[in-house]
């Protein structure tokens, strides 16, 4: 077991829900631990945003899920993170802070930030919040 935060198209009701990736591959539901923020950028890609993790920026909404094993290669695909292959996403790690059952733990979590030369010219989401913020564009 591990844990992920999720950020854009990973988070439940969204086009890439974690829980529908599991499911479509047999693998247990993932168990979600509550929402977080992590320190950062985000950035508008169109149809996914795209997170810069940079400790003096602003609070980045998502939500922590502890996964199965089995489930990180499916995230990668999704992400399209492959060994050896300089891809738009990449795998990390980060301590994230998320509200548990009304009190604050620190987690280890697989997160899928963009390199910060990814986003040169793209709209920055200030808000912080990728569903919010795609919800008001339509």
């Amino acid at each position: 077991m591990q844990y992920v935060f999720v950020y854009g198209t990973l988070r439940a009701g969204e086009v890439n829900d974690i829980n529908r990736a599991a499911e479509r591959h047999d693998i247990a539901t993932p168990e979600w631990l509550g929402a977080a923020h992590v320190q950062g950028r985000l950035f508008d890609f169109g149809t996914y945003p795209g997170l810069v993790i940079d400790e003096s920026g602003a609070p980045i909404r998502g939500d922590v899920y502890r996964i199965e094993d089995a489930l990180v290669p499916v995230l990668d695909e999704i992400e399209e993170v492959y060994p050896g292959v300089e891809g738009l996403f990449r795998s990390h790690r980060l301590h994230v802070e998320v509200d548990v059952e009304g009190r604050k733990d620190r987690i280890d979590c697989l997160i899928y930030p963009v390199a910060a030369a990814a986003v040169t010219g793209r709209p920055r989401i200030e808000s912080g919040d990728w569903v919010a913020h795609r919800a008001a564009r339509v």
